[in-house]
């Protein structure tokens, strides 16, 4: 019998659903019925989410100072609230979760509204703009990166680490095997949904600098946007490597699993991702974030020495070159940044959510939670 319904909210975005994924597995193994309201852009993931139902609410982000577009984005968050209060009584979930993104904005509101316990899960070191604007509402705030104290919210705020999907807790179980002179070097370059078009042009020119013998061990798994595709596809066959390039992986876990060196963006869910699995990466912080939240996370990794971080404005490819060359003769090196970056990780985030969520749903309030765990 379950023991209740979980409302999940979360934007359409894999950073802002894959942590919620790895909740709501956690939850169903513990009784629970989950539910996910979202927006459509999350049905690329729908497959492998382990909702019992997922809810599409009409929701927009306020993002024109265009008096009538503004005009019409209320309206759409408006009709999406009274959408979520609707779905809401007819649930009547123990406890509604947002994951950040505009889409939790109506469920999250009419939650608190309804006075059904709620709280927020925020994955960066920096709030994002939905949850922020929900934080003073809601009853509790878990960060993956957020400090439990200095900080505006700190009084309601634990820090959970960011939850990981069940194949990365898998992928973690496989050791960090170095690649040395003269065998195959798996390079694995990623961008997210927004960063990937640097790293589109980048790449294939830094690899092009790179001497042949180099360039023969590389096997580059690489995301590229749908519109990219063609521009690398032909400079892959004109350099004769290696290479898998796609605008999705649905088994990228693997694939860093087998990673001697990750590039890419410093998402949350990245950061969170590579360091629990233990991989060197080179992070790249989206330049064009709104709170230059990625910049942050990619300080918690590098503060271990499992990463190394560079702007993007300092990064061109003769720079992604030789760091290449540097990295693919010095096997040793990328051995111990994997073992820093694992020092990093927080495998059990997904279990401590879950206690948390647990509690609020049972009326406890943060200082009960932390005074249950001292």
């Amino acid at each position: 019998m379950s023991k209740g319904i979980v409302l999940l909210a979360a934007g359409g975005t894999g950073g802002h659903v894959f942590p919620a994924e790895a909740l709501a597995f956690k939850l169903k193994e513990r009784g629970y019925s989950v539910h996910l309201v979202t927006d459509s852009r999350a049905e690329r993931y729908a497959g492998k989410f382990p909702a019992d139902e997922i809810h599409v609410v009409p929701s927009a982000t306020i993002g024109s100072k265009n008096p009538v577009a503004v005009a019409r984005t209320l309206w759409k968050l408006w009709t999406g609230m009274r959408a979520a209060k609707r779905l809401i009584q007819r649930l009547k979930p123990v406890v509604v979760v947002g994951f950040g993104g505009y889409p939790t904005v109506p469920p999250l509101l009419a939650a608190t509204r309804l006075g059904v316990p709620s709280m927020l899960h925020e994955q960066n070191a920096v709030m994002g703009r939905a949850n922020k604007a929900l934080a003073p509402r809601v009853r509790a705030i878990a960060g993956g990166f957020l400090p439990e104290s200095g900080g505006t919210f700190s009084d309601k705020t634990i820090t959970t680490g960011n939850p990981v999907r069940p194949a990365i807790l898998a992928a973690a179980e496989q050791p960090y095997i170095p690649s040395h002179p003269g065998e195959d070097f798996n390079l694995v370059v990623f961008g997210g949904s927004q960063g990937a078009q640097y790293f589109s042009k980048a790449m294939p020119t830094a690899i092009s600098l790179l001497d042949d013998a180099l360039r023969a061990r590389l096997k580059v798994t690489q995301q590229v946007r749908p519109e990219d595709m063609d521009m690398v596809r032909g400079c892959v066959a004109q350099l004769q490597m290696g290479a898998d390039i796609a605008p999705f992986f649905n088994d990228m876990a693997e694939r860093l699993a087998k990673a001697h060196l990750v590039i890419c963006r410093s998402g949350a869910s990245t950061v969170s991702e590579i360091s629990v699995i233990g991989r060197p990466a080179v992070l790249v912080p989206y330049p064009h974030a709104l709170d230059h939240d990625q910049a942050a996370n990619a300080a918690a990794l590098a503060a271990t020495g499992g990463a190394k971080v560079i702007a993007q404005s300092e990064l061109s490819p003769e720079r992604i070159a030789s760091i290449l060359t540097h990295v693919m003769n010095d096997p040793e090196k990328l051995a111990k940044m994997a073992v820093a970056a694992k020092l990093a990780g927080k495998p059990d985030a997904a279990n401590l959510l879950a206690d948390m969520v647990e509690a609020i749903a049972a009326g406890k309030t943060v200082a009960e939670f932390k005074g249950a765990r001292a």
